[in-house]
């Protein structure tokens, strides 16, 4: 800790400005064995205004402070005093004099850990022909560059990077640039790459370890790499097929070129996030880059496009052109979020991924409905408070909001100034601000006024729609789960077309209500009384539409006559579904809506159909648990007509879509009971486990076979679970694993659920996939929170302040639906509370809230039970009765016709 002397620089969210980093020379030498690092760095230092004083980040490490001094061209000054101030994670280094105005040196000579929590410079350990061996990672956004080297960890402090390794000469040894020069001396080898381009200290990155790679180039030369474990090279063939294209488009697109001489991909086994953008060597999990033809699924090999094309992203947005601040990190997050699928869907349009953009605006929508949600513009004031910004609000909202306003300026405008944009800040920061301008300059709209709204305060408006004769009101109120009235208005796009898509009609509703005449509005396309309405058209705003009785009639009529987009169906569903949980329709009513998608057959509204009516199931489940068996039969009845049409097999030439479709149907239907599933998954799985190269087990069926195996899983019936385990232990695909922790959850039997949880927490699940396995069922509810309470101590040190320790909280707490747990919860982490932990524990807490009042909602319906005990949704399960009573009927007719 550090004394008062100090107190001047201390719990501040920003460094003081007097000194700036203009370069740094920085020498690493990682021992894998000890798993210690040992360095040097000399930084090249603009002193601004008098001070005796240099203030920068440092944490976990050991300084020698006799290596600190500064040299300039007219003097060299000794550090007098170097207090390192942990809970700031600042170094204060006291010279006693005033440095000379100007630029100096500053050499620091200092050591560290590589430590395992993920971040910071850490260890990853893999296996080499039977033996456990570390490789050297950096993870160093948002702010952990610090744990590594003394640095002005901030976005905005750029400089260059000189950088010098010394490893074992047997190592890839890999960093932001090129190789420049690499000298042998025995077992060692120092390693010294090119002076990189200005960027920030979050971009630096450095991985030490044995790996195989493949490689192309892309039309300009640009040499590109994926590198791997030992033996999986083949595996990174797709992921570098996509990097070659993606940056040929991106720099049409940014209408600027790639500004590194290399970009390298490398997986990583070890690994907090999906991946990050390092500056010309982009970091991954294995499961985001790596893609096997025989075992990967189509939902896997779509996840390396987006997730690669995102990463790629920002290396003109994030890399090139930085963020001022973490306040702005959604013009990362977001830009490239919207960008990825941009890039996918010029590489593989019959994805249809701009429909299953659609998924990310809802997550966005269902955080941000939260009244503990925060702005896209979030005011940042420590480095413990970034990770928890890392989130639906900044990847997702960001990126629906971004779309919101590409659709209202049009497509070329936009991308005419974003191409300005990153050419008139190349090399240097920006603000929110100044993309608006550019836009606003570029469009001649008034950005500013309309996006504003979006991005300074949280939350979203509710759009109500009523038709009254002929006058169309429209009001708008802040949208809230919880139900409880909301602050804020918004500019909000308002675009509707009625009858047809030919004609489509936008205005700006910036009041709280506006009245206008149908027939002015909409001309003679609203005419009929059975005339559909369709507001927020494809789903282009960042908001949810309530429409009156009438009008939802009317679009579950063109719902079931197929009149609406695929984008229309989804988001009519969608917003049906937010306004039930938050009890501004009944429950009865969105199962009404639900029966009119039963000849759905598009995957991403079915996708969300499914996740829907796991939600309900749950919900009904604490709420009328004398309807559940109804309820489950009303949805097996509901996927039975898409079940049925993609049937267990892969068809020759099938879609992409429908391969993943087919294994989210069976997985439901497992779900909901549905015998036939469950004894067709058991077989299945049992010529599987015989035979794990056979055709009737293929990789976008494993999860639901698994699923359905977990679901017939006891204490005294364990065969299922055993055998999975031996499947997990066996496998070395990353994919596999996290597929068969998924679906471990589902087993209902408690006592297996915390064997089930324990397991998560062994040597044999590595820290970054024990995510996976925390969504439980209902009936493992209970004994997860006694699980997280009893292990919380080790959960936090094992996971400590970063990405992962949220979703413990969030994955076993949001499923709550009492307000006497909301309260249990609260107590248990009163006295337990870090600022890495504030918001998820919050929003977690609110979700349990919103369940327990939708709950109570529900427990008030008086047709409920009408619904779902309909004889056009009893069907399945009387069908093979009655199919049977009909044989002698049958046998009449034929005879004596």
């Amino acid at each position: 800790m550090a004394g008062n002397k100090y107190q001047q620089f201390r719990a501040q969210p920003r460094l003081p400005k007097f000194a700036v980093p203009k370069r740094y020379d920085l020498k690493l030498k990682p021992d894998l064995t000890a798993c210690k690092f040992f360095g040097s760095v000399q930084i090249s230092v603009d002193v601004v205004s008098n001070t005796k004083f240099i203030v920068l980040n440092a944490s976990e490490l050991s300084v020698d402070s006799k290596s600190v001094r500064f040299s300039s061209s007219t003097k060299v000054l000794e550090a007098v005093e170097v207090e390192m101030c942990e809970d700031d994670e600042i170094m204060v280094v006291d010279f006693g004099k005033s440095l000379p105005i100007g630029v100096g040196i500053l050499s620091i000579a200092f050591e560290g850990t590589l430590n395992d929590r993920m971040k910071g410079f850490y260890r990853s350990v893999y296996e080499h022909n039977g033996e456990k061996k570390n490789m050297a990672v950096t993870q160093f956004e948002p702010a952990d560059a610090r744990r590594c080297f003394p640095c002005w960890d901030e976005p905005a402090c750029k400089a260059t990077f000189k950088i010098t390794l010394e490893v074992p000469s047997e190592l890839v040894a890999l960093s932001n640039m090129p190789v420049l020069e690499e000298k042998v001396d025995g077992n060692l080898k120092t390693v010294s790459y090119q002076e990189s381009p200005i960027m920030s200290t979050y971009l630096v990155a450095i991985v030490v370890g044995l790996f195989d790679y493949v490689e192309d180039q892309t039309p300009d030369g640009i040499a590109i790499r994926v590198y791997c474990k030992v033996g999986k090279a083949h595996q990174g063939k797709f992921a570098l097929d996509v990097a070659v294209k993606t940056l040929g488009i991106y720099k049409e697109y940014f209408a600027v070129p790639y500004s590194l001489p290399k970009l390298d991909m490398i997986a990583i086994p070890d690994f907090a996030a999906n991946a990050m953008e390092n500056y010309g060597l982009v970091s991954y999990r294995e499961t985001a880059l790596l893609y096997d033809d025989k075992h990967s699924a189509a939902a896997n090999k779509q996840r390396v496009a987006i997730v690669v094309a995102h990463e790629l992203a920002h290396q003109w947005f994030g890399n090139l052109v930085t963020m001022e601040w973490w306040t702005h990190l959604w013009l990362n997050e977001g830009f490239a979020t919207w960008v990825s699928y941009l890039a996918t869907d010029s590489l593989f349009p019959e994805w249809q991924i701009w429909t299953q953009f659609l998924e990310e605006s809802t997550e966005g929508l269902r955080l941000d409905g939260l009244s503990e949600s925060h702005p896209i513009e979030v005011d940042v004031k420590h480095a413990g408070e970034i990770d928890e910004i890392f989130d639906a609000i900044s990847y997702r909202k960001g990126a629906a909001v971004i779309r919101m306003l590409q659709n209202y300026l049009g497509a070329k405008c936009f991308q005419r100034a974003l191409a300005s944009y990153i050419k008139k800040h190349a090399c240097s920061n920006a603000k929110t601000e100044d993309l608006w301008s550019v836009l606003q300059e570029e469009s001649g709209e008034s950005v500013n006024e309309l996006m504003n709204s979006w991005t300074k305060q949280k939350g979203y408006p509710v759009v109500s729609a009523k038709l009254k004769g002929q006058i169309l009101e429209f009001e708008q109120s802040p949208f809230l789960l919880i139900g409880a009235p909301g602050d804020g208005q918004w500019v909000v796009p308002v675009t509707l077309c009625s009858g047809s898509y030919d004609s489509r009609k936008r205005f700006l509703l910036k009041a709280n209500s506006e009245a206008h005449n149908i027939k002015e509005l909409l001309g003679a396309s609203f005419s009929k009384s059975s005339s559909w309405l369709k507001i927020n058209v494809d789903q282009a705003g960042f908001y949810r539409v309530k429409y009156d009785d009438a009008l939802l009639a009317r679009l579950r009529n063109a719902i079931e006559n197929k009149f609406l987009s695929t984008m229309d169906r989804y988001g009519i569903l969608d917003d049906s579904y937010a306004l039930s949980m938050a009890c501004q329709q009944s429950l009865t009513s969105l199962l009404a809506l639900m029966g009119a998608y039963k000849e759905e057959t598009n995957y991403t509204v079915l996708s969300n159909l499914i996740s829907i009516s796991s939600k309900v199931v749950r919900i009904t489940e604490d709420a009328v648990p004398h309807l559940l068996d109804d309820i489950k039969l009303f949805f097996i009845n509901l996927f039975q007509y898409s079940a049925e049409r993609l049937g267990w097999d892969p068809k020759p030439g099938e879609s992409h879509l429908d391969a993943m479709l087919r294994g989210e149907l069976l997985a439901a239907l497992a779900l909901f009971g549905h015998e036939e599933t469950q004894k067709e998954a058991s077989r299945r799985f049992h010529i599987f486990l015989d035979d794990r190269d056979t055709p009737v087990l293929p990789p976008d069926l494993r999860r639901a076979v698994y699923v359905a195996v977990m679901l017939s899983v006891t204490k005294s019936n364990r065969s299922g679970y055993d055998a999975l385990l031996k499947v997990y232990r066996e496998s070395d695909l990353s994919q596999e694993k996290t597929r068969i922790l998924g679906s471990l959850g589902s087993c209902e039997d408690p006592d297996i659920i915390l064997e089930i949880l324990n397991y998560l927490l062994s040597s044999e699940v590595r820290s970054q996939d024990a995510v996976h396995g925390l969504n439980v069922s209902r009936a493992g509810c209970e004994v997860a929170w006694k699980w997280l309470k009893d292990n919380w101590d080790q959960i936090a040190k094992t996971y400590g302040p970063g990405f992962l320790i949220t979703r413990f909280i969030s994955s076993i707490v949001s499923p709550f639906s009492s307000y006497e747990k909301a309260a249990e919860v609260e107590a248990f982490f009163a006295g337990r509370m870090k600022p890495y932990i504030a918001r998820t524990l919050k929003q977690s807490i609110e979700r349990v809230h919103i369940n327990a009042k939708w709950v109570q909602s529900i427990q008030n319906e008086k047709n409920l039970g009408d619904v779902v005990s309909q004889p056009a949704y009893r069907k399945y399960k009387y069908g093979f009765w009655f199919a049977l009573a009909m044989v002698p009927i049958l046998f009449f007719y034929l005879c004596f016709w």
